[in-house]
C-alpha cells in the first residue's frame, strides 16, 4: 500500500469511525437522558464492564491482533502456490470453530460465576439495596455479547487482511444505530427504570448480532461461503500460531480495559463516580477511534507484509508514518478537549436526569483522561508491530507495567483526590505503555528515527499551542455573548472554538512546514 493510499484509506476509515463515534455519543445521550448518573446507570455500566473487558481482551484485542497477520500470511502462501484463498478460508473456519467452543464455555462459566465477579469488581454496591443483584442480572444478560463479538472480530479480520475496510469500519456504527433505536423505543414505552435498563442490556446483545450480520453479508459478497472447522489440538501450524500469539496478546491488550476495570472498583465507593468516569472515557474514545484505531487498522497489514519480506526499512517507515499521523491529529485534539471539555460535555450529556453537577465532574474527568490521548493512540499503532514481528513479550511487559502504575497511583491518591486520581492514573499508564513500546521496538525490532519524530512532535506541539490559545479566546468570547441557555447557545459555545481551532491549527501547521498538511494543500490546488 503506497503512502498516498495509506492516507486515503485511513481517511475513509476515519470518516466511518467518526460516524460510529458520533452515533456512540448519541447512544450515550439516550442512555444519560433515561438513566443519568443514577443507581441503575451505575449497575448497567458496571455490568457491561465484564463482557466488555473480555471482548476487548479476547475478541477485538488478542484475537484480532493474532488472527490478521496469520490470515494475511495464508493469503500470501496461497498466492505463491496458486491455491488462492482456500488455505486462508480454512484457517478462518478452524479459528471460528475453536472460538465457538472455547468462548462459549467461558461465557457459560462467567454466567455461573457472575455473583462473585460482580462482588469482586463493585463490592461497595452492597450499600444500596438490590444494586448488586441488578448488576448480576445485567451481567448475565450481556455475556453472550462476548461470543458474538469474537465471531465478528474474525469476520472483520478476514476483510482487513484483504484490505477491505468499509464493512469493518462501519461495524461500530451499525451497533450504535441499532442500540439508539432500541433505546428510543424503551424511552417511549413508559417502562419503569428497572425494565428500561434490562431492555437496554438485551438491546446490547441484539446490536451485537446486527454487527455480525453486516460482516457476514460483506464476506458473502466477496465470494466467501460459511463453514466451520475445529482444531482444538492445534495441529494446523497457522491455527497454532494464532493460539500462541493470543496468550501473551491477551495480557498486552489488557492495559486500557484492565485499568478501567480497576477504576470501576475504586470509583464504586463514590456515588456517581462510576458514571462520570464512564461518560468521560466514552467521549475520549471518539478521537482514539477516529485517529488511532483508523491508522492502526490500515497499518497492520503493512507491518505484516514488511516482516514477511524482511524489509526493515519499510517497517521503520510504516511505524514512523503512523506515529507522525498520531501526533499530528491527537496532540491538537488533546489541547482542544482540555480547552473545551465543559462546553462539549454540557452540549452532549446535560439533558434529562444528567445534572449540571454531573457535567462539571464528567468534564473534569475528561480533561484529566485526555492528557494520555496521544499515548492511547500511539499504543494502537505500535502494539501490532510486536505481533507482526513475533515479539509479543515486549507488548506484555508494556501492558503489565501500565496496569501496575495505574494501580499504584489509584491506591496512593484515590482517598485524597477521589475520581480525579483515577483519571490521572489511567492517562499516566497509557503514557508509560507507549514509552515502553517505543523504546522496545527501537531496540529489539527496528530502528526508529528519533530526531525526525522529536522535531515533528515539537512543531506539532507549537501549532497546537497556538490553536489552543485561539480556541480559548473564542470560547471566552462566545460564552460571554451566548451563555448556556438553550441548545443553540450550547452548540455555539461548544462547536465555535472547534471551528476556530481547526482553522488556526491548519494555518499554523502549514506555516511550520509540517508535512502532513501537504495532501490537503495539494487537493486545494487541484480544485483551484
Amino acid at each position: 500500500m503506497s503512502e498516498r493510499r495509506l492516507g486515503k484509506v485511513a481517511g475513509l476509515v476515519s470518516l466511518a469511525t467518526l460516524l460510529s463515534r458520533v452515533l456512540g455519543l448519541v447512544r450515550e445521550q439516550v442512555f444519560a437522558a433515561m438513566l443519568g448518573a443514577s443507581t441503575l446507570a451505575d449497575a448497567y455500566i458496571a455490568a457491561f464492564r465484564v463482557p466488555n473487558l473480555l471482548r476487548d481482551l479476547l475478541a477485538e484485542g488478542a484475537l484480532s491482533q493474532a488472527f490478521v497477520p496469520a490470515f494475511r500470511g495464508e493469503l500470501h502462501r496461497g498466492a505463491q502456490e496458486g491455491s488462492g484463498r482456500a488455505a486462508a478460508d480454512r484457517l478462518a473456519a478452524r479459528v471460528a470453530g475453536n472460538v465457538i467452543v472455547v468462548v462459549g464455555l467461558l461465557v457459560g462459566a462467567a454466567m455461573l460465576l457472575a455473583p462473585w465477579l460482580v462482588s469482586a469488581m463493585v463490592g461497595d454496591f452492597d450499600a444500596v439495596p438490590g444494586k448488586v443483584d441488578l448488576t448480576v442480572t445485567l451481567t448475565r444478560v450481556m455475556l453472550p455479547f462476548l461470543l458474538i463479538a469474537s465471531l465478528t472480530a474474525i469476520a472483520m479480520g478476514m476483510q482487513q487482511a484483504q484490505e477491505q475496510f468499509a464493512a469493518p469500519a462501519l461495524s461500530p456504527a451499525t451497533f450504535n444505530l441499532v442500540a439508539i433505536t432500541i433505546g428510543v423505543g424503551l424511552h417511549a414505552s413508559g417502562l419503569p427504570g428497572r425494565g428500561v435498563v434490562i431492555g437496554w442490556a438485551l438491546g446490547t446483545v441484539v446490536a451485537g448480532l446486527a454487527q455480525l450480520g453486516l460482516q457476514l453479508g460483506s464476506l458473502r459478497g466477496s465470494g466467501w461461503r460459511p463453514r466451520l472447522g475445529l482444531d482444538l489440538r492445534l495441529r494446523d501450524p497457522a491455527v497454532r500460531r494464532v493460539a500462541l500469539i493470543m496468550a501473551p496478546a491477551i495480557i498486552s491488550a489488557a492495559a486500557v480495559q484492565v485499568n478501567v476495570f480497576i477504576n470501576t472498583a475504586f470509583a464504586s465507593e463514590d456515588p456517581g463516580a462510576v458514571s462520570w468516569l464512564a461518560y468521560a472515557f466514552r467521549f475520549l474514545q471518539l478521537p482514539i477511534g477516529v485517529f488511532g484505531v483508523a491508522i492502526a487498522t490500515v497499518s497492520t497489514t503493512r507491518y505484516a507484509d514488511a516482516v514477511t519480506r524482511h524489509d526493515d526499512a519499510a517497517l521503520a517507515r510504516h511505524v514512523t508514518d503512523g506515529l507522525r499521523l498520531v501526533a499530528f491529529l491527537c496532540v491538537p485534539a488533546m489541547v482542544g478537549l482540555v480547552v473545551d471539555a465543559d462546553a462539549v460535555i454540557r452540549l452532549i450529556y446535560q439533558h434529562g436526569r444528567f445534572a449540571p453537577r454531573d457535567t462539571s465532574a464528567t468534564a473534569l474527568a475528561l480533561e484529566l483522561y485526555v492528557i494520555g490521548l496521544p499515548a492511547y493512540a500511539a499504543v494502537k499503532v505500535m502494539a501490532p508491530v510486536c505481533y507482526a514481528a513475533d515479539r509479543t513479550r515486549l507488548a506484555v511487559i508494556a501492558s503489565l507495567t501500565a496496569v501496575a502504575g495505574n494501580l499504584a497511583i489509584n491506591a496512593s491518591l484515590h482517598l485524597r483526590y477521589g475520581f480525579r486520581a483515577l483519571a490521572v492514573g489511567t492517562a499516566v499508564a497509557a503514557i508509560a505503555n507507549a514509552a515502553i513500546l517505543y523504546v522496545g521496538i527501537h531496540r529489539a525490532i527496528v530502528r526508529l528515527p528519533h530526531r525526525e519524530l522529536a522535531g515533528h512532535l515539537l512543531r506539532v506541539g507549537l501549532a497546537a499551542a497556538i490553536m489552543g490559545a485561539a480556541a480559548w479566546g473564542a470560547k471566552r468570547g462566545l460564552d460571554d455573548v451566548a451563555g448556556h441557555a438553550g441548545l443553540g447557545a450550547r452548540a455555539l459555545v461548544a462547536l465555535g472554538p472547534v471551528a476556530v481551532g481547526a482553522l488556526v491549527y491548519a494555518i499554523a501547521a502549514t506555516a511550520l512546514g509540517i508535512a502532513e498538511t501537504r495532501p490537503l494543500l495539494d487537493r486545494l490546488r487541484r480544485r483551484r
